[in-house]
Formats: structure tokens, sequence, C-alpha cells
């Protein structure tokens, strides 16, 4: 902390230091020093660039404080990593569910602490394994789930009550998430005992991963409908994933995924709130999953940022007054756009500093990409790898030893203030365009992520902006050597033949009635949630489910004129 007096003679000293420092400037071995979200860095950082109006003191326990309180920009526990180390959590999906379970329980034994499910793609679009749209894709990018019957599989064997599970899906997430429940009940495992997280973050596929399949209101209001039916019965899930991750994968700058995924996240508060539910009963099970990208010191400023724009918007404008519903848990996943099918194994030493960086930056938990995820899913040594780089930060390094090790530094905290500032100005253009879905609709994040991206592409070609391996240090004529996970055409069938025994078995009496049921409740004010339950306990499918909405609230297609980029 500075008064106006150590400020002014910093001042003075700065104009000296610059005379002298002058001599070196044409020594620069890069014409422009930026971040991996091309913004421009100061060549030195220093309490000027963090105090204002000579106030440092009280603009210190205003913006910055201590780690454990408001706004929490150094952390959401007193004692963050000391005492509560973050969850090891390996993103696993792969074939048949028996494969899936198999890789599960591997991860488990070597010390992961938490599950994280990925699903293939006709799984992620709502269609079943024997659907025409899933011929060639069942089981290529994650597990294949179509009935209560594969999920039953995916965690046979496996404890729901003692272990975190997180499922990356969102369309289609409140059937992954009912089948879940009915796989707890069939275990006897009480609702209020089961922890874990589903992304169910559909704003966010319109924006940028595209793995959507109804308008935007009826889909923000089936993640409503389970907020209220879990903040009811499931009461440590946490409903909604606010994901930031896909939008960086798009494309955007680290400033705007910061901004888009808050903005996503009070949409949803907002619809909640509208329903009727107390902000302090859902808030505190709303998470948040970021990209930590490759440029170390923006990465933890963005972390550090989120928190505070988090806490002061939850206390400040929707009137929250519970301490947790000021708090932005967060999960972390390495950037999986930074790894390069040239010279694979630089990959390792990337997600190392990624990692790391969300560590700095006080995730609640983190996912480190395998080496060879560039070429096709992980291989269970390079799984291993992966896993062991979190293994070797937690318990070699040192960082857990205090609190927040880079608080305080100049160039952080300028750099969180600026990160705060800019998502601020992107939150005012999103109000003026009539709020997020608006803003979808007209296609302002798609073209402002296309413009980032571009940008992006361009300084790559240049060669302004290096990626070792790929425009630059080249190996010539290089060979890949690395072996990877193949996943057989004979999955496919296999999963089809199941499901197929599925339906041969189960009462389709019953399955009519269900869906007739799922669809009243869509066409009226019925919680959609709740009768998917329902649903998942007659076997019904996952399309069966989908087609049932579809039927009702029809489907979503992108206007091509909102990708137009001037």
């Amino acid at each position: 902390m500075y008064n106006s007096d150590n400020l002014n003679e910093l001042n003075k000293r700065l104009k000296t230091w610059d005379e002298t420092a002058t001599r070196f400037r044409g020594k620069a071995w890069r014409p422009k020093m930026m971040t991996v979200s091309s913004r421009e860095i100061n060549e030195l950082y220093t309490p000027l660039d963090v105090a204002q109006d000579g106030n440092d003191s009280q603009r210190f326990w205003e913006e910055i404080g201590l780690p454990g309180e408001f706004p929490y920009t150094r952390g959401i526990h007193h004692t963050m990593y000391r005492t509560k180390p973050w969850t090891i959590r390996q993103f696993a999906g792969m074939g048949t569910p028996a494969e899936t379970n198999q890789r599960f329980k591997y991860i488990l034994e070597q010390g992961g602490t938490g599950l994280s499910t990925a699903f293939d793609l006709p799984t992620l679009m709502g269609y079943d394994s024997d659907s025409p749209n899933s011929l060639g894709e069942v089981g290529k990018c994650g597990v294949a789930v179509d009935t209560l019957a594969d999920m039953e599989t995916i965690f046979d064997g496996i404890d729901l009550a003692e272990v975190s599970v997180s499922m990356t899906i969102n369309s289609p997430a409140s059937m992954i998430m009912a089948m879940y429940l009915v796989v707890a009940e069939k275990k006897g495992i009480p609702f209020d005992k089961l922890r874990g997280t589903l992304q169910n973050d559909i704003l966010k596929e319109y924006i940028a991963q595209k793995e959507y399949i109804y308008p935007p209101v009826p889909s923000v209001r089936l993640i409503i409908d389970m907020i209220e039916y879990c903040t009811d019965h499931v009461p440590q899930w946490n409903t909604v994933s606010v994901s930031g991750y896909h939008i960086r994968e798009a494309g955007s700058t680290a400033a705007q995924e910061l901004a888009y995924t808050l903005a996503d996240g009070f949409a949803y508060i907002e619809a909640a709130i509208d329903r009727g539910i107390d902000v302090d009963q859902f808030a505190p099970r709303i998470s948040f999953f970021f990209n930590s990208h490759s440029d170390f010191f923006e990465e933890i400023a963005k972390f550090r940022a989120a928190r505070r724009i988090f806490a002061k918007r939850m206390r400040d404008k929707y009137g929250a007054k519970n301490p947790k519903s000021w708090l932005l848990r967060f999960h972390t996943q390495t950037a999986g756009c930074s790894l390069t099918a040239q010279q694979p194994e630089n990959n390792i030493v990337r997600t190392a500093i990624q990692a790391l960086a969300g560590v700095l930056g006080g995730t609640q938990s983190l996912h480190t990409n395998s080496m060879d995820e560039t070429l096709a899913l992980p291989s269970e040594k390079a799984a291993l790898i992966a896993l062991r780089t979190q293994q070797v930060i937690m318990h070699e390094t040192g960082v857990t030893n205090t609190v927040d090790p880079l608080g305080g530094s100049y160039f952080i905290e300028a750099l969180t203030n600026e990160m705060e500032r800019e998502a601020e100005e992107i939150f005012a253009e999103i109000d003026e365009r009539g709020g997020v879905i608006p803003a979808i609709e007209e296609g302002y994040f798609q073209r402002e992520i296309a413009r980032a991206a571009y940008r992006h592409q361009n300084e790559l070609e240049s060669g302004e902006r290096i990626i070792v391996g790929v425009n630059d240090f080249v190996i010539e004529d290089e060979k890949i050597e690395i072996p990877v996970l193949k996943i057989d055409a004979s999955t496919e069938r296999e999963q089809v033949a199941s499901l197929h025994e599925i339906k041969q078995r189960r009462n389709a009496g019953e399955v009519e009635v269900m869906l007739d049921k799922l669809r009243q409740a869509a066409a009226t004010d019925g919680n959609t949630f709740a009768a998917m339950v329902d649903c998942a306990r007659a076997y019904c499918t996952l399309q069966e489910m989908c087609d049932a909405l579809r039927q009702v609230w029809g489907e979503w297609s992108e206007s091509p004129h909102v990708m137009q980029v001037s």
C-alpha cells in the first residue's frame, strides 16, 4: 500500500530509470510484446499501475483484500491449497460404456480424485446409436449413452456417494442427468449424497460450440427446470457449469472468454430469479469452467478478475445475502486448441505451464490435456502423464505452500484491473443489444470471436507470433511415432446391438406413457426434468426424450448472416 508522497517520488525516479532504459530498447528481440490475446504489455509495472488517486490503501481492501474474503480476488478459501488441494479430474469417455468404466477405475486407482465424462457426438446431439445420423460416429469422441442401462454400466462398481462426477454435455444434459440420478437410486444412494457437476450450459453452444438442438428460450427453460428440481432434491450437485472453455477454443481473447462466460452465467441467474427461485438457494450450486491458455500471467489475471466481478454482481446487483452465493467456483482445463500435431511431446510442456497458471489462479478442480489429444482420444500412457503432471505440480513445486503467491505483483494486479475494465465494457455492449439471447440471435458473439480468431491467425502467418514446431523450430519430414487410441468399428455394432436388446426387454407401453408426460410438461408449465427422471426409469432412450421435445419446440438453425465479419 502506497500513499501519494511515495507515489510522487516513484514517478520522479521512473523518469530517470526511463532515460537509462532507452539505451537498451533497440536490442529487443521481438518488435512487440503482447499476450496470446494480442494485448500489448508494458515494459515495467510498478505501484503506479495499480494505485488510484493516491489512495492505494483503500483500493487494496476494495479490490484485492485477503483470501476467503470479499471480493475474493485472492481466492475463495482462506487457506486454499494448504488445507484442500484442487480436485484432480481427468476427462475420460471412450467407445462403449464398459470401456469407459474400465478407464474410470484406472484413473481412480492411479490417484485421480474425480471423474469427468466425455460423450460421443451422437449423444451430444441427442441421437441414439442406431440413428442414421450416428453412422460412423458412435464411441469416437467419447462414450455412447442411449439408455439408463449404459449409465449403469459406466458407473458399475463405483461408489457415487464417494466420488465427484463431472459430465460434459449440454443440449441433452437433462436426459443424461436424469439417468445418472436413477443409477444412484438403484444403488440405494440418496440424491443428497451425490456430488458433481453437469456442464449444461446451452448459451455457449449458440456462441461457440454449436451443439444445440432447440431454440434458445426453451433451451434455457430446460436448465431452469433442472435447477428448480435439484435445488430441492440434489443439493450438493452443481447444476450448471458455465463454460468459457469452448468460447476460448473457438478463438476468443481472454477478456472475451471472461466477459461472455460471466454474461451467460448472469443470464441463467436472472432466469432462475424470474422463475421465483430464491437466489441464495441456487446460486451456490452454479459453477464455472475456464480455459487455461499459454499466456501464463494473462490467464492468472483472468481468473482473479472473474472472482471479483462475480462477487460484486451477486451481492450488489442480484441481492444475494449468503456469502456462498458470492463465490465463483471454477474448474479449469488446459487449452486443447494450443496442442499441436507437430512435435506432440511439446504438448506435455504446454500443458504443465497452463496447469500451473490454473493453480496459481486459484482453480477448484483441474483437467490436464494429454499430449496426443490433437490426434485422437488419449491413450492410457498419455492420460497417465497428464495425471502425473498435476501430481508433480501439487507435490513437488511448492505452489501449495502459501495462499495466492502472486498476489500483490504489480503486473498481476494491473492486468487483473485491465481484465475487469474490459469485461465491464463488454457487459455494457451486451446490455445495449438487449441481453445475451438477443445478442446471440443477431450474431454479436459469433462475429466478435471470429474477428479475434482471424487476427490471431494473421499473426501466426506473418511470423509475428511463434508456435514452436509449427511456424518456427520446425522439424522437416517429421515422423510422428506416438501410438494413438483407435476406436474399432465393432464398437458401433456392439452398442447398437445392446440398444436393440434394451428396447426388446423394456415395457413399451410404459415408455409411451412417460414420453407423453414429457411432451405435456414441455407444452405447459410442468417441470420437464421431473418428467425425464420418470422417462429414465422406464428406459426411454436419449433420442426418444429429445424427439419428444423436438415435437413441441422444434429445432434451431443459425441464420447464415450472423457470421458475416466485416
